[in-house]
């Protein structure tokens, strides 16, 4: 595994503040998020990723806006850094006018075609093969633009994976495929559940360049990606494999009783917004900047939480909007 962490004479501050902000900014997000699902406000599960901001601020930072994203059922994080509104977001978390898919998609679905995010799934590793189309689009478009496929560690172990990364190889799509592995499966250690080398033996097996980094050091996702997105750009589909974890349980209300006895209080000595906070100091950013960056976020997140909470739904009528009508069923066929 492959990782960057050290300061050098290029380091550069102002980059990796912004990256700092857009990380508290999630998870001051996802915690608003939490509260909203406390407060029964929320009637879907909630997927937090706190503790692997920097996969997706590493990865997502640098795509362009007409860039394609697709996410996963954990997909808040990956959402907020493509561009979408996080009013937005929170109002469609709680099913609230306004939303991004007019409050019908929820947590797991959410999307916004306008900064390029093609959506969260709620189904383990579907997006693959959508991203693959998307990516084919774009080849057979002539476009210069890429896709970016975000899973997780579980989604490897699931049919579209290989589909979907065996089409990519085949006609050289423009597509980086992202595994943020946080070493769980819902419930279930993924290393139980995995013959073999995992992602990057996996990958490699079908001729995709990939390797493994340290998801939880920002410098080393943010080069890591920059030069896979150029070598996308030139030769076609590769994969980062970012090893990260999950601070909380796979939902919010999940109290992860199956993880060994003090594993997660450890992890936080990983946590990749404090490792973050002490690169910055070690070059020279205050501890005043970064507790008001912490603090600006919480209070956007905060406003935005209030503004969801108090909003109204949608008028009942628009539950009919956006259904697909194929025209008057044949009777003689039921």
């Amino acid at each position: 595994m492959r990782s960057k962490c050290m300061l050098n004479k290029n380091f550069d501050q102002d980059r990796y503040v912004q990256f700092f902000k857009q990380m508290c900014r999630i998870r001051a997000f996802e915690r608003a998020a939490i509260k909203a699902k406390d407060e029964s406000l929320v009637l879907g599960a909630i997927h937090p990723s706190i503790g692997q901001e920097a996969a997706a601020v590493g990865v997502c930072e640098n795509l362009n806006k007409d860039d394609i994203l697709l996410s996963t059922h954990r997909g808040h994080g990956h959402t907020l850094t493509k561009g979408a509104n996080p009013k937005a977001m929170m109002l469609e978390l709680l099913g609230k006018e306004g939303g991004n898919c007019a409050g019908k998609g929820g947590s797991m679905h959410i999307a916004d075609f306008g900064v390029g995010m093609l959506g969260a799934n709620g189904v383990v590793g579907a997006n693959i093969n959508i991203a693959v189309g998307a990516a084919h689009a774009i080849k057979l478009k002539g476009e210069d633009k890429i896709v970016v496929c975000i899973f997780g560690d579980g989604a490897i172990n699931r049919g579209p994976f290989l589909e979907g990364l065996n089409w990519a190889k085949v006609y050289n799509l423009p597509v980086l495929f992202v595994c943020e592995d946080n070493a769980y499966s819902a419930t279930t250690q993924t290393k139980d559940t995995t013959a073999g080398g995992g992602p990057v033996a996996r990958a490699l097996s079908l001729g995709i360049p990939a390797e493994t980094f340290d998801g939880n050091d920002i410098i080393s996702v943010d080069q890591a990606a920059q030069d896979y997105i150029g070598r996308v750009k030139k030769s076609g589909p590769h994969l980062l494999h970012l090893t990260t974890y999950r601070l909380g349980g796979h939902t919010s209300t999940d109290p992860a009783s199956y993880r060994p006895k003090d594993e997660a209080d450890s992890q936080w000595s990983n946590d990749p917004i404090a490792r973050c906070h002490d690169l910055l100091i070690e070059d020279g950013v205050s501890t005043e900047q970064l507790y008001q960056i912490g603090n600006e976020a919480v209070t956007e997140m905060t406003r935005v939480y209030e503004i969801a909470r108090d909003a109204s739904f949608p008028p009942a009528l628009d539950a009919y909007k956006d259904v697909q009508n194929i025209g008057d069923p044949q009777t003689e066929a039921y």
